[in-house]
């Protein structure tokens, strides 16, 4: 499904505590349309729904809608604590290629394994 690091661990922890979020709250990490590569991350504090799958990471929780599982199947959510680049940050093994900043993704064509190419990620979002 998706992993998250140590890091993103804490991280999440930090963030539900500073919310006051419920105990069953978690980080709804979701697929929308937009952001300069075509589909966007999208990311709040919330409860899972009826059809939403949850991931359970040392008492935090990760909750996936179902029209966003296949884009992040795979994935890993880390955290950067840099000055210049501080936050949740996805490595997504399903994108094509990503923005500069993160925040959005073209998906690769299905049954094709994208190739990294470094002159595909550009800044264009920063």
């Amino acid at each position: 499904m998706i992993t998250l690091t140590p890091k993103a661990v804490i991280a999440l922890k930090d963030l539900l505590a500073k919310k006051e979020a419920a105990p069953t709250a978690g980080l709804r990490l979701a697929i929308e349309r937009g952001g300069c590569a075509g589909l966007a991350y999208t990311m709040k504090v919330a409860e899972a729904g009826e059809d939403d799958t949850v991931v359970e990471e040392d008492g935090t929780r990760v909750i996936i809608p179902a029209d966003s599982l296949d884009h992040l199947r795979g994935s890993t959510l880390d955290f950067s604590d840099s000055l210049s680049d501080a936050g949740f940050k996805i490595t997504n093994p399903n994108a094509a290629r990503s923005c500069g900043c993160g925040t959005s993704f073209e998906p690769a064509e299905e049954g094709k394994k994208p190739e990294y190419d470094p002159a595909l990620d550009g800044t264009a979002c920063r």
